[in-house]
């Protein structure tokens, strides 16, 4: 067994290894699919948007297929291979959707299937491998929350490299280059493949040394898992509450950030000057989305030293408490790039600095939240369930992309009428990212009203 005076056990930096690629192959395709969208297939921006959020509202809902059979049937192992297989299968045929993009007869089809192979691939992949995580950890181990920060920083390091890869290959300005940025992205997802195949009976193991990720069936032949079988207590009951509430808020984070994949790559398309200080270069608008994940590699272990010393003190926030505070984190954020557009003239590009300050402080927001969630999910949730649960939590995601695709339709176009959210008339893009200022901001408030009554169901767990 690791004791917590040991460095984390090796099936992490596999694990870490293989989302790394997943992810890679995941932002690769995010960053270029809105684009591809417009300058290839001939889409509209309400229609992009649209499909946009339907696409990555589905990659996240399909985890919950995912996790049960996981969790019943096929353990975290197989099905991590199956789902990266099917995702490889669907960056590939959006190559070859990318590659007869003048043929809309062909080419709309094939993109469909392509996206969704994604979706169903994403499913078996996306809430197992993070289970597996928190499983090579006993329980208490205080190295499991620096872990999830780890593994974080893999996810980060993928979704880094991925648009400045992709986008530089298929963001061209050439619509036929589209194809060899998918390309790229299904090459990253075999990797992560092959790396998870080629190590996985080598490192993950659970900290008494049996095999992780087996079937329920294996499981139990070999004698393990009787915790499987244990019924739910009111705790149990109590804690899966707690998950489906901060699920809740999830929405409220995820569709406001999400803005990345539509509307704010609009934004850096067109009203961003991108000539990087005079240098005559200039900045794909795809690149723009690797600043998140830089962000993240450089604070993701500030951050971890400040959650272990304030820990040690006694005075680290409880969970719920951190993501309402990445909740104004992300208000902050979009509050920088509104006052960044206001009044100015649609002609008028902005400098990329706004840009810069306003991923900034989203990333800081996204620390707050996304790495404390899954590790605190991992920590409530039963054992037999917990790849479903996991899940759950990303199928928060689903709705908050669909409403991210949702949201980014009300993004105003000159020459055509205003659109409006609630009666709120949106008329310029100041008006359109107040929008997700308000929102953000009126879901961290909630949460922080809700903490206290959230740690009393969470029976002690933080």
């Amino acid at each position: 067994m690791y004791s917590a005076s040991q460095g984390h056990p090796r099936g992490l930096y596999l694990l870490f290894a293989t989302e790394m690629w997943e992810r890679f192959s995941y932002y690769g395709n995010r960053a270029l699919l809105a684009l591809f969208m417009l300058g290839a297939l001939a889409f509209d921006k309400q229609m992009a948007s649209h499909l946009y959020g339907s696409y990555t509202a589905l990659a996240y809902l399909t985890p919950l297929v995912g996790g049960y059979v996981a969790d019943r049937y096929w353990g975290n192992r197989r099905s991590i291979l199956v789902g990266g297989l099917l995702m490889a299968a669907g960056q590939f045929v959006l190559f070859w959707a990318g590659s007869v993009y003048y043929n809309a007869a062909l080419a709309v089809p094939l993109f469909y299937a392509g996206l969704t192979l994604l979706a169903i691939g994403n499913g078996f992949f996306k809430p197992n491998i993070s289970t597996m995580v928190g499983d090579l950890y006993a329980p208490g181990d205080s190295r499991r929350d620096a872990a999830y920060t780890i593994f974080y920083m893999g996810i980060n390091l993928g979704s880094f490299l991925a648009p400045l890869i992709c986008g530089y290959l298929g963001d061209t300005g050439n619509p036929a280059d589209f194809r060899w940025g998918f390309l790229t992205a299904g090459v990253g997802m075999l990797l992560s493949v092959i790396t998870f195949s080629l190590f996985k009976n080598r490192y993950l193991v659970g900290p008494d040394g049996h095999a992780l990720g087996l079937s329920p069936a294996d499981n139990r032949a070999a004698g393990q898992g009787q915790h499987l079988d244990q019924p739910l207590t009111r705790i149990d009951y109590q804690r899966m509450i707690v998950i489906g509430i901060l699920s809740l808020f999830v929405v409220f984070f995820w569709s406001v950030f999400e803005q990345a994949g539509v509307s704010l790559t609009y934004l850096a398309e067109e009203s961003v000057n991108r000539e990087l200080f005079g240098s005559g270069f200039i900045v794909p608008a795809s690149w723009f989305q690797s600043l998140n994940p830089v962000f993240i590699l450089i604070f993701a272990p500030v951050m971890a030293w400040l959650w272990g010393r304030l820990g040690r003190a006694g005075r680290e926030p409880a969970s719920p408490t951190k993501m309402a505070w990445g909740l104004l984190l992300l208000a902050g954020g979009f509050w920088v790039i509104s006052v960044g557009v206001q009044g100015v003239a649609p002609a008028i590009k902005i400098s990329l600095l706004w840009l810069v300050a306003m991923y900034f402080m989203n990333t800081m927001g996204e620390l707050f939240l996304s790495p404390v969630g899954l590790s605190l999910v991992n920590k409530l949730s039963p054992a037999k369930f917990a790849s479903l649960m996991m899940a759950v939590w990303f199928a928060a995601n689903a709705a908050a992309n669909w409403l991210a695709g949702f949201f980014s339709g009300f993004y105003p176009e000159p020459g055509q009428p205003a659109p409006s959210f609630l009666g709120w008339q949106i008329v310029t893009l100041h008006d359109f990212f107040m929008l997700f200022v308000w929102f953000a901001a009126c879901g961290g408030i909630i949460l922080l009203l809700l903490t206290k009554p959230l740690q009393k169901m969470m029976n002690g767990i933080r």
